[in-house]
């Protein structure tokens, strides 16, 4: 098969080096799925998913904020009608195989006749993360630093940003022992001592969670020293403050690092 003389599988090695989904439509029929996407819905093949699947469309979560199924209108074809939609709005719900909800942008290209290249992208994270600042659920209200849940919904964001600029996810745990502390003025003065890409985490009632990025483990551990020394001189070590570094080995996944902390 070709598509304006590029042989499938040209594009097919092109395609599996993506992260994003890459289906590929002739005259409506799936005739190619990249290894994501037949990851995502645990396919060996685009023929195993086509034995095993339906119409496409189906696949979309008949949820009133995404598009679906409920909002093609009849005797039209999807693609049409999401076409339709601005950019913004051209938002699915597909379920995993594990029944976990995930939120994919759809992009569409028809130059080439008879055909349709669709590029499903996994905005999960981003769209909670959105709504939970739109929310102000991403500040803990009682002190200040970031909530717990969070960190948990960006948490793979930053291991992604720490693997692009070649560093290791750090944490701190810095627990308060003085009882009725103020846990604002305690946040509002760490604040002042970590830098812009630092995460202060309100952990639990009196333990806080520096995560921060470094080049190599002896600088996490500079990070430790740092602020066994700041938490332990002048008043602030009346808040008898107990610390421990947690390390994320490496291919650890960050999941099972938070696990652990």
């Amino acid at each position: 098969c070709l598509m304006d003389n590029v042989p499938l599988s040209l594009i097919a090695s092109v395609s599996n080096l993506q992260k994003d989904f890459i289906v590929i439509f002739e005259n409506g029929n799936v005739i190619f799925t990249n290894d994501s996407f037949n990851s995502f819905f645990n396919v060996s093949s685009t023929e195993h998913y086509n034995e095993n699947f339906g119409d496409f469309v189906n696949n979309f979560v008949p949820h009133p904020n995404y598009f679906n199924k409920d909002k093609v209108g009849k005797d039209e074809d999807w693609i049409d009608a999401i076409l339709k939609l601005n950019e913004n709005e051209r938002v699915v719900s597909m379920l995993s195989q594990t029944y976990e909800p995930c939120a994919f942008s759809v992009s569409v290209d028809k130059s080439v006749k008879n055909y349709s290249v669709v590029v499903l992208k996994d905005i999960t994270q981003d769209l909670v993360k959105t709504i939970m600042i739109q929310n102000h659920a991403n500040i803990d209200k009682h002190s200040g630093a970031y909530a717990k849940e969070y960190f948990k919904q960006i948490a793979k964001t930053y291991q992604e940003a720490a693997r692009f600029n070649e560093k290791i996810v750090a944490t701190l745990s810095i627990v308060v022992t003085k009882e009725d502390v103020d846990h604002k003025g305690f946040v509002d003065e760490l604040v002042m001592m970590i830098r812009q890409d630092d995460m202060l985490v309100r952990w639990e009632q009196n333990r806080f969670l520096l995560v921060y990025m470094v080049d190599e483990v002896q600088n996490a551990h500079n990070v430790l020293y740092k602020f066994e020394n700041i938490l332990s001189s002048g008043h602030r070590k009346d808040y008898g403050c107990r610390l421990k570094l947690n390390i994320q080995d490496d291919d650890e996944k960050i999941t099972t690092f938070i696990k652990r902390i």
